[in-house]
């Protein structure tokens, strides 16, 4: 009966992302329809998890389709971070039909069934926890750079129509998407480093190099903007270039086949 909690969630989640379509025309009920679509949907996801974990011996995530289900909730979990604010509910639009789209991708490869699994655990639990809980910070910073793109365009052709709606400042978006990141970049450089520690000769594939190009097209970006002022509109291209490798490096990473 657990597995069937994917259905609340899916439905809460496709919910939520029509609702916030509706936030273009303006703030109100359809902002609330949203969040509250995100809450629950969580909440079901959550579940779903928990009895997962429970009814594994180890690692309950190991194939790309359950490594896809616990990333589709760790995105979700870092939006609610700051999508119950009304002036980021926008950010739901990004993110919202990608988490949607992507856990009936997980549902449709078995990552989301409850059967007992015992797979590797310890070291290789923490090293995918780690790698996912980056590339989600990654995925909600790439959100937070394409809503800075859509509303500085908006701006600059003196849209009145954007006054209806609670945005964020532009400069508090750059700040936020910035912070992300470098939380991010920390999650992934300690994966790294635990994945290293079972690394043996001849292990190095296509998914390593494509993440530490990952790696350092962020900290690069992170170095730059301290050390040259690379702001607004110039570092939120720099986050949705780095997601690009991102989405890449999610179906070749070796914990998810």
């Amino acid at each position: 009966m657990a597995e069937l909690l994917v259905w609340p969630a899916l439905i809460a989640y496709g919910e939520a992302a029509f609702a916030y379509a509706g936030v273009l025309r303006g703030p109100g009920v359809a902002g609330r329809l949203g969040i509250w679509g995100v809450r629950v949907g969580w909440l079901a996801q959550t579940a779903l998890l928990v009895a997962q974990a429970l009814d594994s011996t180890g690692f309950p995530w190991g194939t790309w389709a359950g490594a896809l289900n616990l990333f589709v909730w760790l995105v979700v979990s870092t939006y609610l971070i700051w999508g119950c604010r009304p002036r980021y509910r926008l950010l739901g639009l990004t993110v919202m039909p990608l988490a949607a789209a992507l856990l009936a991708a997980a549902w449709a490869g078995g990552g989301t069934s409850v059967a007992s699994r015992d797979e590797p655990g310890g070291l290789l639990a923490l090293h995918a926890g780690l790698m996912l809980a980056g590339f989600a910070g990654f995925t909600l910073a790439a959100g937070m750079a394409g809503l800075y793109r859509w509303e500085e365009r908006r701006l600059k052709r003196r849209d009145s129509g954007l006054l209806r709606l609670r945005v964020p400042p532009l400069d508090s978006l750059d700040r936020l998407a910035a912070r992300t990141t470098a939380a991010a970049l920390a999650l992934l450089t300690v994966g790294i480093v635990v994945g290293l520690t079972s690394f043996e000769r001849g292990d190095f594939d296509a998914a390593m190099a494509v993440t530490l190009g990952i790696w350092a097209v962020y900290a690069t970006g992170l170095v730059l903007r301290r050390e040259a002022g690379l702001r607004g509109r110039r570092f939120a291209s720099l986050l949705l270039a780095g997601f690009a490798l991102v989405a890449v490096v999610l179906p070749l990473t070796h914990f998810a086949s």
